[in-house]
Parts: structure tokens; sequence; C-alpha cells
């Protein structure tokens, strides 16, 4: 029977890794793999994880299943940290997943349980296992337009006019903010537009929030999750630890679904905690238990933060300097979009020809489609990056 199995595709970031890996100049500069590291070129583990794990190790008494859908302790100190106040309680189910990828893999299952005519739309470009795992649930996927290549900012009427085909029947997938791959965000105007058409197509929103707190800030990186959360009858949210709290091998994430009435939660409950038993049965919870340690103490908490606004004021200093030293070799501001951008990636909208001619020529790994992780620079790669752009005429 195995036999009949056929080669599947390869995966371009990790082919990417590979070839990094194997290249053998001292100098090259990985931008391709999306993890957030320091200017050493290492993932920490953050202070507040060691604290908490200590802490865990020390108390922790048993290693028994929490429970289909993970510790409500997790999922409640995660609600408080993405929404807020910003939308009943009574109305939100929320089950943990195998990170965050494992939220939206879920989370596009409960759509075809709901609704087997469902098509999801879709930004372009997108990260590509959202296509990826649409395309092997044989969910009909929709692409609109979103990034506009010679500005590098979003395409907002082109994506509006797509977006009016929607139905009814459709899901609506949104980054909730530092979009990945392009790092264009829609500031909070054109959110709202967004919100009245959803509204008045009457489809479904789902929005992907990956990187709270690497763009302008924990509560600022929330804002638009909590509109919608608070405009829209129902809702769904995949969230994701891996990049904020940095602990991206143990694989946290959380998923929730807000419902139009109260009395449907349970109902809602019912089928997320279905979904996950068919799945994987019991979420893992070491993550989630990190997480909601630092969550719920105010010292670890204030430690977290700290640590975390140090990364991300960190990533901004990096696309300044970039920025600024396109411009002095360039004599030119077209590059002031890096600036602009927010989270680990910017995609410079060039071709896969002038990214693999970075490449060849300067051991500088990129994504084909341009989309460099800011996070993979330091101070000291900075001006090989800028130059070899320019020089490869990009």
């Amino acid at each position: 029977m195995l036999t009949n199995l056929k080669e599947q595709p390869k995966d371009k970031i990790l082919g990417l890794m590979s070839m990094y890996r194997e290249d053998p100049r001292p100098t090259k500069v990985d931008l391709g793999v999306g993890v957030y590291k320091d200017a050493n070129g290492v993932t920490p583990v953050m202070r507040a994880v060691k604290a908490a794990e200590r802490k865990i190790v020390e108390e922790q008494i048993s290693k028994a299943y929490t429970g289909l859908a993970g510790d409500p302790a997790y999922a409640e100190a995660m609600t408080d940290l993405l929404l807020a106040d910003s939308v009943d309680r009574a109305r939100l189910a929320a089950v943990a997943t195998p990170g965050g990828t494992g939220a939206v893999r879920q989370a596009f299952e409960l759509v075809k349980v709901a609704n087997r005519k469902a098509r999801v739309f879709v930004s372009d470009p997108t990260w590509p296992n959202h296509v990826s795992i649409l395309g092997y649930l044989g969910i009909e996927v929709v692409k609109y337009r979103y990034f506009d290549t010679a500005t590098r900012a979003v395409d907002f009427d082109g994506m509006m006019e797509d977006l009016a085909e929607a139905t009814s029947d459709d899901v609506i997938l949104l980054h909730g903010c530092c979009h990945n791959p392009t790092g264009a965000n829609l500031n909070l105007s054109q959110w709202q537009v967004v919100i009245d058409l959803i509204n008045d197509k009457g489809c479904l929103p789902m929005i992907d929030i990956a990187y709270q707190g690497f763009g302008d800030g924990l509560e600022e990186d929330a804002a638009a999750t909590r509109l919608v959360a608070s405009s829209v009858p129902e809702l769904l949210i995949a969230a994701s630890c891996s990049k904020n709290f940095g602990i991206y091998r143990e694989r946290t994430g959380l998923l929730m679904a807000l419902s139009a009435k109260a009395e449907s939660t349970a109902v809602t409950q019912g089928n997320l905690n279905h979904l996950n038993r068919q799945n994987f049965s019991f979420p893992p919870d070491h993550g989630a238990r990190v997480v909601t340690t630092i969550l719920t103490d105010p010292e670890l908490k204030a430690d977290w933060m700290a640590e975390l606004e140090e990364m991300r004021l960190g990533m901004l200093g990096l696309r300044q300097k970039l920025a600024d030293e396109l411009q002095t070799l360039s004599g030119s501001n077209r590059f002031g979009f890096i600036a602009e951008h927010r989270g680990m990636f910017s995609q410079l909208g060039t071709t896969p020809d002038l990214v693999e001619k970075v490449r060849v020529d300067n051991g500088i790994y990129m994504v084909g489609d341009s989309r460099m992780n800011i996070a993979g620079l330091n101070e000291q790669t900075v001006p090989v990056l800028a130059k070899a752009i320019v020089d490869a005429g990009i």
C-alpha cells in the first residue's frame, strides 16, 4: 500500500534552512526562518519563562491530562491578554492547541463542520500554511488583493473590491497584527471598513494573531482584534504564544470561537472539544502552563512585558537602521517602507530571481517572495544587506 504514496511538495522555507546550513561562507545571513533572534543569532529563553518553569517544576504534583480543551486557566489568561473586556465572556468558547498552527487547523476544521460550502478568503500573499491546510482539507481558497508591490503598502481599495464578492457562506481570514509575510498592516479606520463589510455580507471573520507585542505594543497590537470582537456576532481567533513568549518548541496555541448568543456557547465548546479529541485528544500542557504562570503572577508578567518590549524596540531599531542605510546607498527614500512595517517580517516586493542573486552573490537567505526576517539582522549585517540589495538592483 505504501508504494502508492507520492512525494509531497517541498516546504520552501525548510529547504532554505537546509541550503543555509550547507553554505560554508562565514559571512552568510539567515533572514528566512521565522523565529526571533537576538544580536548573537540566538533565539533566547525569556527570563520569565525560565522562572515560570522553575516554579512549575517545584510545585507541580501531577502530569495527568488536563481536559480536552486544556486548562481553563490558560484560556482565561490568554483571553485577558488578547481580548480584555471587549466581549461578553459567556459567548466565548476556547480550546488549547498544539501551537498557533494547531489553532488555525482546528478553526478550519470547525468551519468545514459548520458549513461544507464555505470558502475562505485569504490575503495575497499570506502565510503559506494557510493555503496548504485549506487545500488539504478540501476547502476552497479565494485570494484577495492585499500587498501593493509598487508602494509596499496595503492595497486597500483592491482588498475591499475583492472582499465584496464574499457571501454569508464564506470566511474572511485576517491577520491581527504584524502581517506575515509583508509587515504591512491595516489602520483602525480601515479595520472598521472591513468590519462594516463583514456585517453587511453576514460572513464569518477569522483572525490569526501570532505576533502580539512584536509590532506597536501588547495593547496596540490587540486593538484591531478587540475592535472586531466587539463589533461582529461571530468570530474565530487563532492565537500563538510561540513568538511573544519565545516557546516555539512547546507548541502553545489557543483557538477562540465567539458565538452570536451565549445560549450557543456550550454547543460551540462541545464541537471544539470534539475536534481536539479527533485530531490529537488532549492538548500539550507545559507551554500553556508556563504562559498561565507568567500571566497570573504580577512580577513574572512585568518582567515578561519588559523583555518583550526590549525585543520589539530592537526590531524597530533594526528597521530604521536598514531604511537609513538603504537611503544613504541608493540616494532614494524608496525603502522607507521598511521602517513603517511592523513585526518580524518585511517584503521587499522584488522578484525571485533577484532574491536568488542576493543569495548566490552575498550568502543572504530570504524566502523567494522577498520576505525577510528583520530579527535575523544585527548591527554588523544591516550594512551588508543594504549593499546587497542596492547592488542587486532591487
